[in-house]
C-alpha cells in the first residue's frame, strides 16, 4: 500500500543523465512509495532496449545537427523528444505497480486542460484516435517502473525527420507517416506549456493517490553513482549495440510488435543471435537470443529453443509460440 508520495524534477535536458537518475530512483525506491519523476530530453531519439538503432534512426543526420542517440531500459519503440516534450516516469515496488492508477494520473492532468484524452492498446495515449502519449514498461527484481512520454508542442518536422519507420508498421496502424500519426497537446489549448502540465500532473498525482507529494531530495553524495550510471547510457557498446557478422537475417511483423533475427553459422550451428524487436517486453528477446546459440540451423531446430523459453506472463507465452510457429516454417 502506498504511503508517501514523491516527485523529481530532472536537473537537465541530457538524456544520459535523465536515464541515470531514473534508474537510480528505481533501484532506490522503498516499498510503500511511489515517485512521479518530470524529465526532458533536449533533441533526443530514445530506441527502445532490444531495437536496433541503426534501423530505426537517421543516426548520421541526428548526431550531426547536435542531437543524441540513447538506448532505455524499457523495451518499445523508437520516440523523439525536444524540449516540447514532457517526460513522466512511475517508480514504485512490485506490490504497488498499478498501470491503470498511473495512467489515470495523466489523464486528469491532461484532462485539467479541457481536453478528452484516452488509453488507447496496450501503451498509447490518444486524442480521437491520434498519439500524444507512448508508454513503455521496465521491471528489474521487485522494482517496477512506468514512463512515457507527453507531446504539448514537439517540432513534428524533426520528428519525422530523424524517425524511420517501416511502411508495413505504419501500415497495420492505418496511418501514412508517422507525423499524422502522433499529435501535440498544443493543437487542443494554445495555451498549455511545460511548466504547467508538470503542475497539473502533481495536482492529479497527489488527488488519485490521496495523499500528501513531497519532494525527493537529491543529495550530493548521489552524484558518484548516477554518474556512472550516465556514462554507461552514453557508451557506444550500450548505444549501438555489439555488432558481428550475421550470414542470415529474417524478420516478421506480429501482433506485438515486429521482430529481427540475425544468424551467425558455424558448422551448421547458431554461433551467435542478434534479436532486435519493438516489443514491449525487454526480457524477452535476450532471452530467445540466449535460447537460440548452439542449436542445429533450422527451422524446427529454432522452434523448439523458441519453446523453451520459461514464459513469465501472458505476453511472453503469446510471443515464444508466435515466434516458434514462425521459425518451424522457415527454410534455410
Amino acid at each position: 500500500m502506498i504511503k508517501e508520495l514523491y516527485y523529481v524534477f530532472g536537473v537537465g535536458t541530457n538524456p544520459y543523465q535523465n536515464l541515470a537518475l531514473e534508474e537510480y530512483l528505481l533501484e532506490n525506491v522503498k516499498p510503500g512509495q511511489c515517485i512521479l519523476y518530470l524529465w526532458q530530453n533536449a533533441r533526443t531519439v530514445v530506441v527502445g532496449r532490444n531495437q536496433n538503432c541503426w534501423r530505426e534512426c537517421r543516426i548520421q543526420k541526428l548526431e550531426e545537427e547536435g542531437g543524441f542517440l540513447v538506448r532505455r531500459l524499457s523495451g518499445g519503440g523508437a520516440v523523439f523528444h525536444d524540449l516540447g516534450n514532457l517526460n513522466f516516469t512511475f517508480l514504485v515496488e512490485k506490490a504497488d505497480y498499478d498501470v491503470a492508477k498511473q495512467l489515470e494520473v495523466i489523464l486528469q492532468g491532461v484532462r485539467k486542460f479541457g481536453i478528452d484524452a484516452e488509453k488507447s492498446g496496450r501503451n498509447d495515449i490518444t486524442i480521437e484516435g491520434r498519439k500524444f502519449s507512448g508508454n513503455a514498461f521496465y521491471r528489474a527484481g521487485s522494482k517496477r517502473y512506468h514512463h512515457g512520454t507527453i507531446l504539448i508542442d514537439v517540432d513534428t518536422e524533426e520528428l519525422s525527420k530523424y524517425l524511420e519507420v517501416s511502411k508495413e508498421k505504419l501500415a497495420m496502424k492505418g496511418v501514412e507517416s508517422v507525423k499524422s500519426r502522433v499529435m501535440n497537446l498544443k493543437e487542443c489549448n494554445s495555451e498549455i506549456d511545460v511548466p504547467q502540465m508538470k503542475e497539473k500532473l502533481l495536482e492529479a498525482f497527489g488527488e488519485v493517490y490521496g495523499g500528501e507529494l513531497k519532494e525527493w531530495q537529491l543529495l550530493p553524495e548521489m552524484a558518484i553513482e548516477i554518474q556512472e550510471k550516465a556514462a554507461r547510457f552514453s557508451s557506444d557498446l550500450w548505444k549501438y549495440g555489439k555488432s558481428a557478422p550475421f550470414e542470415y537475417e529474417i524478420s516478421h511483423r506480429f501482433e506485438w510488435g515486429d521482430l529481427c533475427l540475425q544468424l551467425a553459422i558455424e558448422k551448421g550451428q547458431v554461433k551467435e543471435a542478434g534479436v532486435w524487436s519493438d516489443g514491449m517486453d525487454a526480457e524477452f528477446f535476450p532471452a530467445l537470443s540466449k535460447a537460440l546459440i548452439g542449436r542445429r540451423f533450422s527451422g524446427q531446430a529454432l522452434a523448439v529453443g523458441a519453446l523453451e523459453i520459461q514464459a513469465a506472463d501472458d505476453l511472453q507465452k503469446e510471443m515464444r509460440e508466435d515466434i516458434a510457429d514462425f521459425l518451424e516454417r522457415q527454410e534455410f
